[in-house]
C-alpha cells in the first residue's frame, strides 16, 4: 500500500457548525484512503482563529513531505480546505505531490491532463476569491457602521470605546492632553518638537512627532471622521471647536513650504531596470516628448532612453502573450459552467438527504414521546434520547442553513478573468497611454526591461494563463485521449 497523509482545516467555529468540523473531515478522509489502496502515515490538522494566524500544521506537512520522498500522496476534503493562495499550490506542485480531493472526486498529479490542471488552478483562484469576498463583507459592515455615525475602529487620543454600549466616549484621563495639544499649537509659537517637550513637561507623556502631526490634523476632534476616503458626521462628542481646529490647520500651512504637483506619467512605478534593478523614471523633453530611463541610483547604467510610445508598444506584447483563443475560451467556459451545474446538483442532493434525515429524526421524537405517554418507555430514557435527537436536529438545521446561504458566483468571476485574457490585447490597442497603464496594472505586479526585452511578473492567475498560452497545453491534440486535433 502507498503511504499517504491527510490534511484537515477549519477557519472558524461557524464553519464547524456548518458541517466542516475536523471530525467530519477526518471521517471522510479515513474512509477514502482504503479505496485508493493507501495507508495513512500522518495526520495534519489546522484550526485557524482570528487570534491565531498562520497554518502551523500545513508547514509541518510540507517539511514531512520533503523529508519523506516515499510519501507522495496528500488526501484532503476539498480544494479550499488545502489552499489559501497560489503559493501553497505551487509548493505542492514543485514537490511532485499527488493531491486527492475526496469530496470533489479529483486527483491532481504531474501526469494529469493539462486542462484538468488548468481547471484545478481556476478552482484555487475561486477559493482565494471566496476569502476576498468574506473580507469585502466585513468592510461593507464597517462602512454601514460609519454611515450610522459610529467610527468603526479605535478612536484617537482623548477618546475610548464603550464596549457595553458600543459607542465612543470621551476619556476623562486623556481628553485634557488632547485639548492642550490643540491650544498650544494654535498659538503658532510651537514646532512639533517643542510641543512634544511641553506636553512631556506638563503631563509626563511622550509622543512621537509623527503621531502628534497625525492627531492635530484629525477632524475626529471636531465631531467628524474620515473612513475610506469619505467624511462622516460622527455621533461622538467633539473635543475642540471647529474654529480652533481650523486655526491649527492654518498654522500647519504656515510652517510647511508649498508643494508643487508632479506630472503624472502613465507607466511610472511599473518598471524596473533589468541591469541594476533600479526604478524606471520618466521626464519630459522639449516640453512635448516623454522619455523613460533608469534612475541610475547604483551608478551609470547601460539602459537607453525610451519614448513613451515605444514603451507602450513593448508592454502591449505582454497582453498578447496571455491571449486565449476564442475556441479554447468557449471550451473553458463550458467546462466551468458544467462544473457549476454539477456543484448545484450535488448541493441539491445534499439538501434532499438532510431533509430526509430531519424528517426521520422528528418522527423518532414524536414516536418516542407517544411511547412515553403510553408508559412503554421510562421518563429517564425519554429525557436522554430526546436530548440526543434534539442535538442531531439542530445540527441538521444548521447544515441546511449553510447550504441555503448565498455564495459568491465564483464561476462567473472565473469566466470574467478568462474573457479579460481573451480581449485584453485588443482593448489595449484602442486606449491612450493612461488607460493602457490601468489595464496593465490589472495583469502585472511588476515588470523589468532592458535594451531588447521586457520581463513581466504576472499577477495571479494570469501567470498560469501565460504558461498555458506559451505551451498550448490546453489544446485537444496534446491530450492523451485519441481525439481529432482540430484546426
Amino acid at each position: 500500500m502507498k503511504d499517504a497523509v491527510i490534511y484537515a482545516r477549519v477557519s472558524s467555529k461557524d464553519q464547524e457548525r456548518e458541517g466542516y468540523s475536523i471530525p467530519a473531515q477526518r471521517k471522510t478522509l479515513m474512509e477514502y484512503a482504503p479505496k485508493i489502496g493507501s495507508q495513512i502515515v500522518r495526520e495534519f490538522v489546522d484550526v485557524e482563529t482570528a487570534k491565531c494566524a498562520g497554518r502551523e500544521q500545513f508547514g509541518e506537512m510540507i517539511a514531512f513531505l520533503r523529508n519523506n520522498p516515499q510519501c507522495r500522496i496528500v488526501i484532503v476534503e476539498k480544494t479550499d480546505r488545502l489552499y489559501r493562495n497560489f503559493r501553497d499550490y505551487l509548493t505542492l506542485e514543485d514537490l511532485g505531490i499527488e493531491i486527492h480531493l475526496a469530496k470533489e472526486g479529483q486527483i491532481i498529479n504531474k501526469d494529469s491532463k493539462s486542462q484538468a490542471k488548468f481547471m484545478h488552478g481556476i478552482q484555487v483562484l475561486m477559493a482565494r476569491n471566496y476569502i476576498d469576498n468574506l473580507r469585502e463583507e466585513v468592510c461593507k459592515g464597517m462602512r454601514e457602521k460609519a454611515e450610522q455615525g459610529i467610527y468603526p475602529s479605535r478612536p484617537p487620543l482623548g477618546y475610548r470605546n464603550n464596549k457595553l454600549e458600543r459607542t465612543i466616549e470621551i476619556d476623562p484621563e486623556k481628553a485634557p492632553i488632547a485639548r492642550r495639544l490643540f491650544e498650544l499649537y494654535a498659538t503658532g509659537t510651537h514646532s512639533l518638537s517643542s510641543l512634544r517637550k511641553t506636553i512631556a513637561a506638563e503631563f509626563g507623556c511622550f509622543y512621537a512627532k509623527g503621531y502628534l502631526q497625525k492627531m492635530l490634523k484629525n477632524p475626529f476632534y471636531t465631531g467628524l471622521f474620515v473612513w475610506q476616503g469619505k467624511t462622516y458626521q460622527g455621533t461622538h462628542t467633539p473635543l475642540v471647536s471647529s474654529q480652533l481646529f481650523q486655526t491649527v490647520q492654518d498654522v500647519f500651512q504656515g510652517h510647511n513650504r508649498p508643494k508643487y504637483g508632479k506630472h503624472q506619467f502613465a507607466f511610472s512605478g511599473m518598471l524596473h531596470c533589468a541591469y541594476d534593478n533600479c526604478r524606471i523614471t520618466a521626464e519630459i523633453k522639449k516640453n512635448r516628448y516623454t522619455y523613460y530611463r533608469c534612475t541610475g541610483h547604483r551608478g551609470p547604467c547601460e539602459l537607453p532612453y525610451f519614448r513613451e510610445e515605444e514603451i507602450g508598444d513593448r508592454l502591449g506584447k505582454i497582453l498578447h502573450d496571455i491571449h486565449i483563443p476564442n475556441n479554447i475560451l468557449a471550451q473553458l467556459e463550458n467546462a466551468l459552467l458544467s462544473d457549476k451545474g454539477d456543484a448545484e446538483a450535488n448541493r441539491k442532493e445534499q439538501g434532499e438527504r438532510l431533509q430526509q434525515r430531519l424528517t426521520s429524526v422528528r418522527h423518532r421524537i414524536d414516536q418516542a414521546y407517544t411511547d412515553k405517554l403510553d408508559g412503554k418507555i421510562t421518563e429517564e430514557l425519554w429525557t436522554r434520547k430526546a436530548i440526543e435527537w434534539q442535538a442531531e436536529e439542530q445540527q441538521i438545521l444548521l447544515s441546511l442553513q449553510g447550504l441555503e446561504q448565498r455564495r459568491p458566483d465564483q464561476v462567473l468571476n472565473g469566466i470574467r478573468i478568462l474573457e479579460l485574457a481573451n480581449k485584453a490585447y485588443f482593448l489595449y490597442l484602442k486606449q491612450d497611454s493612461a488607460e493602457k497603464a490601468k489595464l496593465l496594472r490589472i495583469v502585472l505586479s511588476n515588470c523589468s526591461i532592458d535594451a531588447v526585452s521586457v520581463y513581466p511578473t504576472y499577477r495571479k492567475p494570469f501567470d498560469l494563463i501565460f504558461q498555458r498560452v506559451k505551451t498550448k497545453e490546453w489544446c485537444a491534440r496534446r491530450d492523451s485521449n485519441s481525439r481529432p486535433s482540430g484546426s
